[in-house]
């Protein structure tokens, strides 16, 4: 049964960006639209008006106009906005004149940084600068092995203002899985860092550095950014110059070249955990698009807002949150662990910059309710509007905590896409209520069905989910894939001309999502499907249990759901316990459910960006080797699952 937790109030809905958007549409086309139901079937049916109006209603700036919204309705290969021409950058660069903060830098050891509308301007007016010198220029690429921090950020604009491409990984990734990315795309320039702080501790980066520039040859050169420290030591890296250096010519303002709509903007990267990751090429328009809709009318961001997301420049949520400079908001951006020095680190930063959207995991919520914290007891959290969700399936009893424990009047918007199109399929929605445990709705233009095995859509039942129609924010392609075929076997093997994205749970009548798991991780007990996502609801109700994985052991000539745990610092797995959690499964779902065995790990494998790979301890279990252990925030929790005699 359905459970309403949040219903925006009539002003609300009145002033959204959502309910102007609405009305744009009336006029444009001269029907009524009295609810989003009604304005999402225009929004899939009409797609070429519907996204002529987002162009429209965000004002996007082509150089060249279009000379069609969409020439070739095929997918993969749709050909949006033909003969436009654009610059992604221009537009997160267009409130220049403003003197008001533009973002906001706060690290873990207390370090805050501001800069206003016109020094961000001037700034990346001066890397541009550093980068025209060094001769990049349109299709070059620029790699950045960095925290998230401002520079970051200016360098990107500086980049991708000129039509070069950017790509980005976080500093904690490890050696190999930067090689594995950067070695791909073989980028002419590196921005790195001199080291990081995590935890309390100081992670020096420049040995790292030195083994990324030996590695790839087409390095011309390297920009040191001193993160760590103010003047580092140079003479161990080759062709280096620190950032302070590269910038320092100022510049008489930035350039944008005009690019084509689908000139790649970034380089993207699967997570890499089944093999060597692939390099997804995104596009200038397509991305300006998706993220003004997804920001401007499903998140109702405006100039007066701020916008925190928790992120790192390896996850894709780096790129969807900088856009939001595009509408004038102000972002906060952090670097360092939302843990450090307290559980409510974060938190903090909420009050003390009165941030009114807040972006985050699904993790970091049930770490926080784990944790004992409750803001809404603690925190003067009056200017928080939305709370966003992503990562992972949120538990309906992290619906519930937020509601209880943090505030009570907020639309929490779990949300759910990928870095294959660098936006979402499912999203928030200021006009519509929020129920436990459901992503409130599709997002507009994106024609998502749940499909059986015969790609038959569903309703209230579980099933793929595919998007039946093209939209902008497809990939341009991989990088190195010129027939395609890599293109189209990632997406469109399973149900030809439908893209087919991998996640597993079902559309409910409401209008609603519920997203189950990823589908190559599907339970099959008995022949009966299972979302891993379903399992977990449950053991994390268990008090002392603080993560679990659960994956499918062949067995008997069945499958069998094997259960790991991470318990509670001292507490220990005993027969007591599993029976707990044995029966708080089987009571709140089916036998089916039931886990087999319940066995305690001390941690759980994690992708950098936080996402628990049931895949590689599935492997790990039944003796096969896993392929690319450096896509993994921390490869040593797999020996955990290794040769465990509870399993043969």
């Amino acid at each position: 049964m359905t459970q309403v937790l949040w219903t925006p109030s009539e002003k609300t809905i009145n002033i959204s960006n959502l309910q102007a958007f609405s009305q744009a549409a009336q006029l444009k086309t001269g029907q009524a639209f009295p609810d989003y139901k009604h304005l999402y079937q225009w929004s899939v049916s009409d797609r070429s008006s519907f996204w002529e109006l987002v162009a429209d209603y965000f004002q996007v700036i082509f150089h060249d106009p279009p000379q069609a919204i969409l020439a070739d309705d095929a997918m993969p290969g749709a050909n949006w906005f033909p003969g436009s021409t654009l610059n992604y950058a221009e537009h997160l660069l267009r409130h220049r004149e403003s003197d008001q903060p533009a973002i906001i830098f706060r690290g873990e050891t207390g370090r805050r940084e501001s800069v206003t509308w016109q020094a961000l301007y001037q700034a990346v007016s001066a890397a541009q600068s550093g980068l025209v010198q060094q001769g990049i220029g349109k299709g070059d690429r620029v790699a950045a092995f960095m925290p998230n921090c401002l520079e970051s950020i200016i360098m990107m604009l500086a980049t991708t203002a000129l039509g070069a491409i950017w790509s980005s990984c976080s500093p904690d990734f490890g050696l190999q899985g930067v090689l594995d990315r950067f070695g791909q795309i073989e980028p002419k320039l590196l921005v790195a860092c001199d080291g990081y702080f995590y935890g309390g501790n100081v992670i020096d980066c420049k040995g790292k550095v030195a083994a990324i520039q030996q590695a790839i040859p087409e390095l011309q050169l390297t920009v040191l950014v001193p993160f760590m420290e103010p003047e580092p030591e140079l003479s161990a890296l080759p062709d280096t110059e620190l950032y302070s250096t590269f910038a320092a010519q100022g510049g008489r303002g930035v350039h944008f070249e005009p690019v084509a709509f689908n000139d790649p903007l970034f380089i993207m990267y699967s997570s890499g955990t089944t093999g060597v990751p692939k390099c997804i090429v995104h596009g200038h328009g397509g991305t300006l698009l998706q993220h003004l809709k997804e920001l401007g009318l499903h998140t109702s961001l405006k100039s007066t807002d701020s916008l925190f997301y928790f992120t790192t420049c390896g996850w894709m949520m780096w790129n969807w949150m900088v856009s939001s400079l595009a509408l004038g908001t102000t972002l906060v951006i952090y670097d360092g662990s939302p843990f450090y020095p307290r559980p409510s680190t974060l938190i903090d930063l909420l009050e003390e910059e009165q941030v009114s959207v807040f972006g985050t995991s699904a993790k970091y919520i049930a770490a926080l309710e784990k944790a004992g914290v409750k803001p809404g007891e603690t925190h003067d959290l009056r200017h928080l509007k939305v709370i966003l969700s992503t990562g992972s399936p949120l538990l309906h009893e992290s619906f519930d905590y937020v509601y209880r424990s943090v505030k009570n009047d907020v639309c929490l918007s779990s949300i759910s896409g990928g870095t294959d199109i660098i936006s979402c399929f499912a999203l928030g929605n200021p006009t519509l209520p929020v129920n436990r445990g459901e992503l409130q709705c599709r997002g507009l233009g994106m024609n998502v069905q749940f499909v059986n095995n015969e790609g038959q859509p569903l309703t209230d039942e579980k099933g793929e989910l595919t998007c039946q129609s093209s939209f902008p924010s497809m990939p341009v392609g991989f990088w190195n894939d010129p027939d395609g075929s890599r293109y189209r076997k990632a997406y469109f093997n399973r149900f030809p001309d439908v893209w087919a994205h991998g996640d597993y749970g079902e559309l409910k009548k409401s209008g609603g999502i519920v997203i189950h798991g990823r589908a190559d991780a599907v339970l099959n007990p008995g022949g009966v499907r299972i979302g891993t996502a379903e399992i977990y609801r449950q053991v994390e109700k268990v008090e002392d249990v603080l993560e679990s994985i659960a994956i499918g052991q062949e067995w008997d000539n069945d499958i069998r759901v094997v259960l790991f745990v991470k318990l509670r610092p001292g507490r220990q797995l005993d027969d007591e316990l599993i029976k707990t959690i044995k029966s708080t499964v089987r009571s709140n779902t089916t036998p089916r459910h039931m886990p087999a065995v319940v066995l305690q790990v001390e941690d759980i494998p994690k992708t950098i960006s936080g996402k628990i790979v049931e895949l590689a301890v599935r492997d790990i279990v039944h003796g096969k080797a896993v392929v690319n252990t450096e896509a993994l925030a921390n490869p040593e929790a797999l020996e955990y699952f290794r040769n465990r005699a509870e399993l043969d």
